[in-house]
């Protein structure tokens, strides 16, 4: 799917079954409440906390997408083009960062 894609594809799914998107502010604090739940599964299944056992059946790849629908939602609403961001982002990154991982002693 392409990202243009899946923007049209959210924005049908808030017109139909969501009614209308919350505010931008609302948005946002879901953002970082899902984006939480990511670290949560991170941090106890790759990284040194134990993980409890009410969290090892919670899905990695769904709490990622749900991060992925939400900023989709925060695109929408401001008027962002994520394929057009990205790929400006990305030709950026290219530019500035041409050597500097490379050069980067700590990646090695």
């Amino acid at each position: 799917m392409e990202i243009k894609q899946a923007q049209k594809l959210v924005d049908e799914w808030i017109q139909s079954a969501g009614v209308r998107y919350f505010n931008e502010l609302t948005n946002m604090a879901m953002l970082t409440e899902e984006v939480g739940e990511v670290a949560r599964i991170i941090a106890r299944r790759y990284g040194e906390q134990s993980e409890k056992e009410s969290d090892k059946g919670k899905d990695l790849g769904d709490e990622l997408a749900d991060v992925l629908f939400v900023l989709i939602c925060l695109a929408n609403q401001t008027g962002i083009d994520l394929e057009t961001a990205l790929t400006k982002n990305l030709d950026k990154k290219t530019s500035r960062d041409a050597q500097r991982h490379k050069a980067n002693n700590k990646l090695k």
